[in-house]
């Protein structure tokens, strides 16, 4: 066999190439295969495939055949459908709408990104009605003394409880419970826990009772948290998907929203011969969209790439045309998907075990690295210190219970509302220009929270306190928000991907925990302006790591994302390094400078809408 054949990149010289091991040489021979499985087939062979596809997993259909043959020809010149002949005037124009009206969609579509956004609010209610509910337990179960450090150590291991179950056990279940049950049962089962832990929490009556039952609570948290995004990415098409895979964020802080509304709303609920009855129907509360989403998950289809994996193909093939408007926007899709899986399977042979196969390959190496930094920046930005203490750094700048309670309210509502932007932002701007923008903000402003408690106590301290909070609601929820499960999701290729979402996820909810841990007890030796302060350099950090680890992944398929992290990671920080430099000299100097080449692995294509436009107007200056 050629040099060439073996090396089919060209990526080496042919020194090097005899020199690599057969592990090495397997590794880059598949990581080639990864960048486009269809790469050098003729529309004929392509034809052929389509049908053999059928043929093999049995699609007898005549309708289902002639979709597989255009289909496959589709997927296999770079979704250039102006080329192919038999495609009906309808397929031509909902090929056009994916390109020119990326909104247009089936129902069912959005039938499962509402199941997944039920799913966020669980996850929201969850994380939030706790904030209200231990003004009044703490005292009840004897943790109340801020003045003790045993007190504050122990009032933030309850309040960290779901996340330590997280990360030491929930979010280890997502693979487990993925290969067995698949991604709408992993949510059923997952939303199952939450309602009963829900229910068990408003039952407790000590702190250990209390930790026992939040520590549960943990095990519908990880599995739900890990798996949802998934199944978003995996149904969604790819220049739609990370607004739709966002919707895990924006419906969180919807649910962090509903639940500072139920702590309010049963503030003042008397005990009625129950100790607590407030507070207990504050924890219960967050049951009931867990109970919805139980009740209506299995009523939407499951992700059609799970199916593969199973081999399955026929009940993928049902799924993936319920998610799609035509036959042959499905076929194509499933067949590209099939032929990566084919290759993944090959590669997945290369390693022995997926923690190695995560941290030996390279392409998977840069996934997991910028992963695991916006999910603990997610953290490490300061944010969940809001989330779950906001009542009481309200209460510790003067106001009321009750006015603390509303203007924890505020927060949510802020939280929520300047989510919805990042629905056109995400995939517009990009994940990583969001949070380039965002991280420098929030710093300044968690700053600007902090100094404002030198103020003297009175209104203009209590002023400045809720400003500096919402103001950096206003620029986390588009920016560190939605991007890091969005991106965790997308990230890893399909046959690693539970146990790389399963990493991700164990991260955020591990540095939660120690976020909800050590919160009283760092405003206790710091006071809340070194405690505010602490975070918001945390955020400069975040901005110095975006910017040498994190590649853009906006507008590629889940396929083409194997080109963007399978370069070196030198490249990906020396772009970095010069990205910074342009933005200097051509935004803050006026400089007629070219931007950076973003670096990747291939020369591939990025067909976007302005190149669609240009093609479909015949311009001569397009790229072919």
């Amino acid at each position: 066999m050629s040099t060439n054949n073996l090396n089919p990149r060209g990526i080496l010289q042919e020194r090097s190439w005899c020199a690599l091991d057969e592990g090495q040489k397997k590794r880059l021979e598949a990581s080639a295969k990864l960048e486009n499985p269809l790469a050098g087939l003729s529309p004929d062979e392509l034809a052929q495939r389509g049908e053999s596809f059928c043929k093999q997993h049995g699609l007898t259909d005549e309708e289902d055949i002639r979709a597989f043959r255009l289909g496959a020809m589709i997927a296999g010149n770079m979704n250039k459908y102006d080329t192919i002949d038999g495609l009906t005037d309808r397929e031509r124009e909902v090929l056009d709408k994916e390109i020119t009206h990326k909104w247009s969609n089936p129902s069912m579509l959005y039938a499962v990104i509402t199941i997944c956004s039920l799913c966020a609010a669980v996850q929201g209610m969850d994380e939030t009605v706790v904030n209200g509910a231990q003004i009044f337990y703490k005292d009840q179960f004897g943790i109340g003394d801020a003045s003790s450090q045993r007190d504050s150590w122990l009032l933030g291991l309850v309040n960290a409880a779901p996340y330590i179950g997280c990360a030491l056990i929930g979010c280890w279940l997502t693979e487990p419970l993925n290969n067995r049950f698949g991604r709408r049962g992993t949510v059923f089962i997952s939303c199952v826990i939450s309602a009963a832990a829900c229910f068990w929490q408003a039952f407790t009556n000590t702190w250990w009772h209390m930790f026992i039952a939040r520590f549960f609570l943990g095990f519908g948290i990880g599995p739900k948290s890990a798996t949802t995004p998934m199944l978003a990415a995996e149904c969604s098409p790819p220049k739609l998907r990370g607004a739709l895979v966002m919707q895990w964020q924006m419906w969180t802080a919807f649910g962090i929203l509903v639940g500072y509304v139920a702590d309010l709303a049963f503030f003042e609920v008397p005990d009625r011969g129950i100790d607590g009855l407030n507070w207990r129907l504050m924890m219960g509360s967050a049951l009931i969209p867990a109970v919805i989403v139980v009740a209506f998950v299995f009523f939407t289809p499951e992700s059609p790439r799970w199916y593969l994996t199973k081999d399955r193909h026929q009940d993928a093939y049902k799924s993936i045309v319920r998610l799609r408007y035509e036959k042959v926007q499905a076929a194509r899709d499933l067949f590209y998907m099939d032929a990566l899986l084919q290759v993944e399977k090959e590669a997945m042979q290369i390693q022995q075990n997926k923690f190695k196969e995560i941290f030996a390959i390279r392409r998977n190496r840069n996934a997991a690295i910028a992963s695991e930094i916006v999910m603990f920046m997610q953290q490490f930005c300061g944010v969940n210190a809001i989330a779950y203490y906001s009542t009481q750094i309200f209460i510790d700048s003067n106001f009321s219970i009750k006015s603390a309670l509303a203007a924890s309210l505020g927060f949510g509502a802020v939280n929520f509302l300047f989510a919805i932007p990042a629905f056109y932002t995400i995939d517009t701007f990009g994940r990583r220009k969001l949070l380039l923008t965002t991280f420098p903000l929030m710093s300044l402003f968690l700053f600007y929270t902090g100094f404002s408690f030198y103020i003297p106590a009175g209104t203009a301290r209590v002023a400045n306190v809720a400003l500096g909070i919402y103001l950096f609601g206003v620029v986390y929820s588009p920016g560190e928000g939605p991007v890091p499960f969005t991106y965790s999701a997308e990230a890893y290729p399909l046959y690693i991907r539970p146990f790389g979402m399963s990493l991700a996820t164990a991260t955020t909810w591990l540095f939660n925990a120690v976020i909800s841990i050590t919160w009283p007890a760092l405003v206790q030796a710091w006071t809340n302006a070194g405690a505010f302060s602490w975070y918001a350099a945390w955020n400069i950090v975040g901005w110095f790591l975006v910017l040498f680890f994190l590649p853009e992944t906006k507008e590629k398929t889940l396929e083409e994302l194997d080109a963007v992290f399978d370069v070196p990671l030198h490249s990906i920080m020396r772009y970095g390094v010069m990205q910074a430099g342009y933005f200097w000299g051509h935004v803050i100097l006026r400089r007629n400078m070219d931007p950076p080449t973003v670096p990747t692995s291939a020369n591939t294509i990025e067909y976007t809408k302005e190149q669609f436009t240009k093609e479909k107007h015949h311009d001569p200056t397009a790229r072919v």
